[in-house]
């Protein structure tokens, strides 16, 4: 059974009643709260925020099997595709992996000795992989995608090349979590720890989304427009 997708006229409301997870995305992509009742398009319109590239967006994060076609994507006003990616670095490196760090920093507190710098060690070391990940895709995906977007032939760099090298940054989680489950002792303190698990559960779905919308959405979109570029 296909799912049914959002509407424009849904009261923007309900879809995050319906569906919190997606309040994550709301700063990411340009919309504050206090839209009362009114509709998604409404709410896009006076955010300056593309309706449909909104909806495209929201229906990724909430639908598993919802992958848009080529030609939902280029029927859809992409502008604020690389702004949105780049917000999210950002909500990645300044709020969720510095939330993580501190829980994990209580919980080598309370172990100490060499568990507790396992758990330090790994971490530091799979967030410097992220930022040092988000850095690469800022300092050549995005400007080539902006300059193709302007019109303008940049061939210092090609998506294939993205394809090559982008790797896998939420499965290093799933290394951290088996760590959490397997050498955890009990007496630590289970708060932290449930809050240290859900965190990074959360976060590990939420960088999967953005691994889908790059491979999915940006990948598609650039590859059409280096074509086009090509072409001319």
């Amino acid at each position: 059974m296909k799912p049914r997708l959002f509407s424009r006229d849904s009261r923007l409301s309900d879809l995050i009643t319906a569906h919190p997870s997606l309040l994550t995305l709301l700063t990411r992509l340009g919309i504050s709260l206090g839209f009362g009742d009114r509709s998604i398009a409404d709410v896009c319109e006076e955010s300056g925020v593309d309706t449909d590239f909104f909806l495209l967006i929201c229906n990724v994060y909430t639908f598993n099997n919802y992958v848009p076609s080529t030609v939902a994507i280029l029927g859809t006003d992409m502008t604020g595709l690389v702004p949105y990616l780049e917000k999210s670095h950002k909500y990645y490196v300044d709020k969720r992996l510095p939330h993580i760090e501190r829980h994990l920093d209580a919980i080598a507190k309370n172990l100490g000795g060499r568990i507790g710098q396992v758990f330090i060690s790994f971490f530091k070391e799979y967030k410097d992989e992220v930022v040092e990940h988000f850095a690469h895709e800022e300092r050549n995906v995005f400007p080539h995608i902006s300059a193709l977007m302007g019109g303008k032939k940049d061939t210092t760099y090609s998506i294939a090349d993205f394809l090559h090298t982008h790797s896998d940054i939420e499965g290093k989680l799933d290394d951290l979590l088996n760590i959490v489950f397997k050498y955890l002792p009990p007496q630590v303190d289970d708060d932290n720890v449930m809050d240290v698990v859900y965190d990074i559960l959360r976060l590990s779905e939420d960088l999967k989304k953005h691994t889908f919308i790059e491979e999915k959405i940006m990948v598609p979109l650039v590859q059409h427009l280096e074509n086009a570029v090509l072409k001319r």
